[in-house]
């Protein structure tokens, strides 16, 4: 259930997301088709999704005062995905309607493993613009608070999510998914970024990250952890929590939000990792990208 108390009720942990809201289009089949193959047998389902939407939704859930900062389409998608992040208690003042696009759609399918490939049309999150990014972050965000933001809305959004951060004195966190080519000036920007191993590739290598100037890489590899990388340090390994995999659509969402929502509370890099990663996994345990969202006190317990 979502906490409905007011913010300094919640305490001080403060995270705003900017990224995109998507209505998932969910096919559930044996095995994921090999390019130019049909896969029959397979069911279908429609749920929330979107990377900001399920971030917000996964940061909320662990008790954090969270706002998201998007849009969508002026449609039945775009209603259902506001009323959603209403039930996980997230504010949605800064999330826009658009008559220019509809709500974004993602399709997913997912084989039997848990493992997905996702297609997404972006529609309204292409929408988002520099000017309401800006105008969010600055009515809300305020020292040690985290700015969360992914790849799934335009450059100009997530530059203006970094530089914004930068002035109310927020902490910047770029899960760079899809991955694509990186400013220096964004990546010198990132308190951390949170690619998996294949972004990473395309991105270039966690060296190369921190020598343009980011604080941390914390790179998830799924069922194997996590492995962060600092300037100067040796990288550090975070072990995988043992889970049997439902679906994994969301676990890479989990692990960003959760670790937001532990920086924002003061936890160091290392710890906030293990939580995050905690989150990760059980995150994995229902269909879809929120249904299996773990509270605070499960994380917690995970991580010990």
């Amino acid at each position: 259930m979502p906490d409905d108390r007011p913010s300094e009720q919640r305490g001080a942990r403060r995270v705003i997301v900017v990224g995109s809201l998507n209505a998932d289009l969910v096919f559930r089949t044996p095995a994921l088709p090999a390019p130019g193959e049909t896969v029959v047998g397979a069911t279908l389902s429609t749920s929330q999704g979107g990377k900001g939407a399920n971030q917000a939704a996964a940061a909320s859930r662990l008790g954090a005062d969270t706002w998201l900062v998007g849009c969508v389409g002026q449609d039945e998608h775009g209603r259902a995905a506001v009323a959603d992040l209403h039930r996980f208690g997230v504010r949605t003042d800064f999330v826009a309607t658009t008559t220019a696009a509809p709500t974004g759609v993602a399709s997913v399918v997912v084989d039997a493993e848990g493992e997905n490939q996702i297609v997404v049309a972006s529609g309204a999150n292409a929408e988002l613009t520099a000017d309401q990014v800006r105008q969010a972050i600055r009515a809300v965000g305020w020292p040690g608070a985290v700015v969360l933001a992914c790849l799934e809305v335009p450059d100009e959004a997530v530059a203006a999510a970094a530089r914004t951060a930068a002035e109310t004195g927020c902490q910047f966190v770029l899960n760079p998914a899809p991955a694509r080519p990186l400013s220096p000036d964004l990546v010198k920007a990132c308190s951390v970024l949170t690619p998996n191993r294949a972004e990473l590739a395309e991105l270039g290598s966690a060296d190369q990250l921190l020598g343009t100037g980011a604080g941390a890489v914390v790179v998830t590899l799924g069922a194997d952890g996590a492995l962060i990388h600092r300037p100067d340090a040796e990288p550090q390994a975070q072990a995988p929590f043992p889970v049997d995999p439902v679906d994994t659509t969301g676990a890479g969402d989990a692990f960003s939000a959760t670790l937001a929502w532990a920086l924002a509370g003061g936890t160091g890099l290392g710890d906030a990792v293990a939580l995050a990663a905690a989150a990760g996994a059980l995150a994995t345990r229902g269909p879809g990208a929120r249904a299996a969202l773990p509270t605070a006190a499960e994380v917690v317990n995970a991580a010990r």
